[in-house]
């Protein structure tokens, strides 16, 4: 790792323009690559603009296809459109990577002009990029050094200020989105979820008299291994029944073709199959025109020792054995004649009814039907998880955060270890058995020590975030909610102590680990040493993030090239097909927002240290800003749903930036043996501390739960609204500035729909210009301003009895019997097979089809039979 160290190379321009011109080519290079296929590949880069699975509402409107005029369009499209159509998440990411960027461009406003003069005259003769740094001032009682202290002092308390304004701007939102009719008539936020429930409490009765008459419906979870075999068996060879099929006829259409070319039967004798009498005969006797019986679909029913069996017949056989097993299995846990374990759903009538239990203890004994959980939606619901008892969800959580801790401090180890092989040399040196890789062919060789280190990196990388999410998981956690915000903790700790801290101190965590712990009072002078030599290299990392990351977000290549090339190789039926087709990326918000966070903490720890950087950092996160708009807007779903809690634990990561920043002035002002400079630092690290000891007071218990205040004000502003009442004269202090403009095009900033009722008055009170609004976030981003910003009339909230009835229901248990879907060919199988089949399962074989060439497509801009509407729990 030392070889790659950062503190390794002096800091000049002349490296920085050797990394700006070739990143900036290939850039270039991704970026013109984006332009020209945006206009062919719409499935790519424009999916979210026409998919039939998404609702219109859920939709965004095309944009121009031409090369460059379609960055107008763009650019008025608000960012509050992703909140409105897509997800609380995907916008607060927008504007998580917004006021980053507004953090470093005030950082520049603040530290350039003071800084750079006192550095650049500092007299230590440094030269070049080095003569901006804090490297550049003389040791020693050098007042220059207060200079830096106060500069400190305003910049980082300008960005606790921010993390205040945006932790308040939050907390209004949340409300404001989770009161609105598009959350607060949804099942999931009348409902909570108790975890760890004693076996006494796992009855119906006992749970009603807790509750009493404000209890709706409930859902004791149960143990569904066995059931969940079952079900697995089932679907397994309704797939392979399907697959089966469509197998046959692909392969009987392609000999019909075939003879067609050749001579051997007329069109009319190739379509004889489609009489009514030959799809009435006997099973697969159209296909037997085409195909012999040895070529018809077989399998084994164990690997290589199994019997060899004909695959339609015996998927038929097993489903009529396996359908009714399943049936009878879920009417038994319907019943509750089931093992419960220890979670039970419970859904109020109201969301205020339950927001209220949410925030009751429910048992008199600690860790009893605790924690508790609400908006849980039903399809994030780590099922195996529900059966933990308090007792292991204790053991499970240290654990977990063991390994976490250990696999933090000890990654160098396998990174080494992949590092090593590029230098061969060395490596078999110490290695003596491995000499005999010296003796391959030098082209081998070549691709041993240059190809190979990169990808085995790059698979590391890449097994990460799948490692942290599993832990996360084996932690406890109920929901895929909930596993995202664990490994946003997790995968924050280790970008902040391997790709910043462990690569400007150019040696192993492990080392770092001991000799702080050997010596904590080491800590600041450590960094303090390592820090300013280290700055050239964090100004490359982030034209590196800037330029290369965010082009290649845009060009998706390789998304595109799996698309294509896995698409002709493994979808081999309608359903395949359709899935790949319809399903959009999703984004891991828990590995997504760390990368960013980690980048503003990088900025801010050397914005007095090397106040250069915070341009360079500006320009990259306002680069990646465009790229993840451009994805969020048009490209990328939201298939996890925090309610937006990501965005303000990201911004309390912010915070070690701010920590790391005052230690190391007081590391390098004690190395300076700059007293007074130091002290102040101290000083102001104290009052740190105490300002977000405060600002966590006030703000967490607004981040969980809903305050009672406001309901009563919500149904008062619908009622006005909908022009059933006066607004019960709630709220003088409405003003203005928070009326989202009413905007004729395209794009709407408010509600997806127009009020048939009253508008809502506007306070005496003059539009606020950006400084008076900036200065008072409580009173112009209050929740009475921002919920202009949350969409009304998105969609219609209702639930059919038999969604309500299973929705808390473990997927098993509500699983329906699924139906096949082959496709349609002019010979008549697939209606033959449809007769014959759907005595035992469902299946059709509409909407998909052979074209002239043989190949097997479906229609695109239809909804396929399997189509399933999208519930909003």
């Amino acid at each position: 790792m030392s070889s790659s160290s950062p503190t390794a190379s002096t800091p000049s321009l002349s490296g920085l323009i050797s990394t700006l011109v070739p990143v900036g080519i290939l850039a270039g290079i991704f970026t013109l690559a984006f332009l020209c296929l945006r206009t062919r590949q719409k499935r790519q880069y424009a999916p979210r603009t026409y998919l039939s699975t998404l609702r219109e509402q859920e939709r965004t409107p095309p944009i121009p296809s031409g090369l460059f005029n379609w960055i107008g369009p763009f650019w008025k499209i608000p960012d509050s459109f992703v909140l409105n159509h897509q997800s609380m998440d995907g916008y607060l990411l927008l504007r998580f990577l917004k006021i980053s960027t507004v953090i470093c461009l005030v950082g520049c406003l603040i530290t350039w002009p003071i800084l750079f003069p006192v550095n650049a005259t500092g007299g230590a003769g440094k030269a070049q990029l080095d003569l901006l740094t804090f490297s550049n001032v003389t040791t020693g009682a050098n007042p220059r050094y207060y200079a830096h202290t106060f500069v400190a002092w305003i910049y980082l308390g300008f960005i606790w200020y921010m993390i205040m304004r945006e932790s308040i701007y939050y907390i209004n939102l949340r409300q404001a989105y989770l009161l609105s009719p598009l959350y607060a008539g949804r099942l999931s936020s009348r409902t909570v979820l108790f975890s760890s429930v004693p076996g006494d409490y796992l009855n119906e009765a006992t749970l009603r008299r807790m509750f009493g008459n404000k209890l709706k419906n409930l859902w004791i979870a149960t143990d569904c291994k066995e059931l969940q075999k079952v079900v697995d068996e089932r679907d397994k060879a309704a797939y392979k029944l399907e697959g089966a099929e469509t197998k046959l006829i692909k392969k009987a259409n392609k000999l019909r073709l075939k003879s067609m070319k050749k001579g051997g039967a007329s069109h009319e004798e190739a379509q004889t199959g489609t009489h009514a009498d030959n799809v009435d005969g006997e099973s697969g006797s159209v296909a037997a025109r085409w195909i012999k019986p040895k070529d018809r679909p077989t399998h084994r029913t164990k690997f290589l020792i199994g019997k060899k069996v004909d695959t339609i017949n015996w998927c038929r056989a097993e489903l009529e054995r396996l359908i009714p097993e399943v049936e009878r299995l879920q009417a038994k846990h319907r019943a509750g004649d089931a093992k419960f374990v220890s979670s039970v759903f419970v859904e109020f009538y109201s969301q205020a009814e339950a927001q209220q239990a949410f925030q009751t203890t429910a048992h008199h004994l600690p860790l009893h039907m605790a924690p508790r959980f609400i908006g849980v939606n039903p399809d994030e619901v780590i099922w195996k998880n529900l059966r933990i008892k308090w007792w292991e969800r204790i053991i499970r959580n240290a654990a977990t955060i063991a390994f976490i801790v250990a696999l933090v401090i000890f990654w160098a180890i396998p990174v080494a270890v992949v590092g090593s092989i590029s230098n061969i040399n060395s490596l078999t040196s110490k290695v003596p058995f491995l000499s005999f890789i010296l003796k391959v062919p030098p082209v081998i060789l070549g691709l041993i020590t240059n190809l190979l280190p990169s990808i085995l990196l790059s698979v590391l990388m890449a097994l990460l975030p799948i490692i942290l999410r599993l832990m996360a998981k084996e932690g406890g956690m109920p929901s895929l909610a909930r596993i995202e915000l664990r490994t946003q903790n997790f995968y924050f700790t280790f970008q902040v102590i391997q790709v910043f801290l462990v690569t400007t101190l150019a040696s192993a965590a492990s080392k770092i680990t001991t000799a702080i712990i050997n010596s904590p009072t080491s800590a600041p002078a450590l960094l303090a040493e390592n820090l300013p030599a280290a700055s050239n290299f964090y100004i490359s990392y982030f034209i590196v993030q800037g330029l290369t990351i965010a082009s290649g977000a845009l060009l998706q290549i390789f998304g595109l090239i799996l698309f294509k090339v896995l698409g002709k190789i493994l979808d081999s039926t309608p359903r395949k097909m359709y899935k790949r087709f319809s399903s959009l990326s999703g984004l891991g918000w828990g590995t997504l927002f760390p990368i960013y966070t980690n980048l503003v903490v990088i900025a801010i720890t050397y914005s007095v240290i090397a106040p250069l950087m915070l341009g360079f950092a500006a320009i990259g996160l306002w680069l990646l800003y465009i790229a993840t708009r451009y994805n969020l807007l048009f490209v990328y779903n939201a298939n996890i749903d925090t309610k937006g809690l990501v965005y303000p634990r990201a911004l309390q990561q912010i915070t070690v930036g701010i920590y790391l920043s005052i230690l190391c002035m007081i590391g390098l002002f004690g190395v300076a043996e700059a007293a007074g400079p130091a002290v102040l630092m101290a000083i102001f690290l104290i009052g740190s501390v105490l300002f977000h000891v405060s600002l966590n007071g006030a703000i967490d218990p607004l981040l969980y739960t809903l305050p009672q205040s406001l309901e009563a004000e919500e149904q008062s502003f619908l009622a006005l609204e909908d022009g059933n009442g006066d607004g019960m004269g709630t709220h003088d202090e409405l003003n203005g500035a928070g009326r989202a403009s009413t905007n004729t095009s395209t794009y709407k900033n408010g509600s997806s729909g127009n009020t048939n009722g009253k508008e809502l008055p506007s306070a005496p009170v003059k539009k606020p210009n950006m400084l008076t609004k900036f200065l008072f976030p409580s009173k112009y981003t209050s929740y009475h301003t921002l919920r202009r910003l949350v969409p009304k009339n998105f969609a219609d909230i209702a639930y059919s009895p038999e969604v309500e009835r299973n929705a808390y229901y473990n997927p098993a248990v509500a699983s329906p019997t699924p139906t096949l879907w082959i496709p349609r060919d002019e010979m008549g199988i697939s209606r033959q097979e449809v007769q014959h089949t759907a005595r035992v399962i469902p299946i059709t074989d509409e909407k998909a089809f052979f074209d002239e060439k043989g190949n097997m497509k479906w229609q695109e801009d239809e909804r396929p039979p399997i189509y399933k509407e999208k519930i909003y729990y």
